[in-house]
């Protein structure tokens, strides 16, 4: 059985570029500039998608020519695309990535996000097996409730304490003080939270229980580009959860998302494509 999931969230539309920011005052030159749509939600549609999964993603978008663009370039990865068409500039983003592969991020424009009063398809979310969140609405998060499995970007830690809503996975990197909400600050906390720390794996703290750890899995190529890692992992293990695995199976799909992302530039190209976790061979 082919799972259904859903991403409400962001999607911009990124330049990349290698070098190093400049200064202030100062001006450098950017190598081999790449275009795409990306953000965290647009990133992990695209994977959700390469997984095999019917991915819906509920998303706004700027009413111009590169916000009907990006909406276009993810629908043709096979995402079903539901968009609020917003009177305003698509929002933009520049990722530099350096010799080591790590990405610096500025994002340019208004950050466009979905909300309750869009006209939308909200009833198709009680139809899903999971909803991941990158959203900033606390109302549109607590419609994401209605999905029997609500994963939520823990750089949005602040929008879930403010819905009161109780997540079932709060997942983000361990490394980033943004991504990591002070002790109670999230009430009801979450059932689990997951925190990734790169090549160095990551960990699962359940509530209530004792927490463990994963090692990274190997990587298929050298690495390239951090960008979107974060995110493919985010929705790899979305994809298994909404598949009815357990933590450590989806864990185990969510990993080899990231090892794959990194080996590519952009965060679209290096997306894992393997097949639907309800058929066989699908990994874990």
């Amino acid at each position: 059985m082919i799972p259904r999931v859903a991403i409400v969230g962001h999607a911009e539309w990124v330049t990349h570029a290698r070098g190093r920011l400049p200064e202030p005052g100062a001006i450098t030159h950017l190598d081999d500039p790449l275009d795409e749509p990306g953000g965290g939600g647009g990133v992990a549609a695209v994977q959700a998608a390469a997984l095999g999964a019917d991915c819906r993603f509920l998303t706004a978008l700027g009413d111009d020519a590169l916000g009907h663009r990006t909406a276009e370039a993810i629908a043709a990865t096979g995402v079903t695309m539901d968009v609020a068409w917003r009177p305003v500039p698509q929002t933009r983003a520049l990722s530099v990535t350096g010799d080591d592969g790590d990405r610096a991020i500025a994002v340019v424009g208004r950050r466009l996000h979905p909300e309750p009063g869009d006209p939308l398809d909200w009833d198709a979310l009680a139809g899903v097996g999971a909803v991941y969140f990158t959203g900033r609405d606390p109302g549109t998060l607590a419609a994401c409730r209605r999905a029997p499995v609500l994963v939520v970007m823990a750089r949005r830690w602040a929008v879930l304490a403010e819905a009161g809503v109780q997540a079932d996975v709060l997942v983000g990197s361990a490394d980033d003080p943004g991504e990591t909400p002070p002790y109670g600050a999230v009430k009801p906390p979450p059932h689990v939270v997951v925190a990734t720390q790169g090549e160095r794996g990551g960990w699962v703290r359940p509530a209530g229980e004792p927490p463990w750890r994963w090692d990274a899995a190997p990587s298929p190529g050298p690495p390239l580009d951090s960008y979107g890692c974060g995110d493919v992992f985010a929705a790899g293990l979305t994809v298994g959860l909404a598949a009815g695995w357990d933590m450590q199976r989806a864990i185990a799909l969510a990993n080899r998302c990231g090892a794959s992302a990194v080996t590519a530039r952009g965060g679209i190209a290096g997306v894992l494509r393997a097949p639907s976790p309800g058929q066989a061979g699908a990994g874990g």
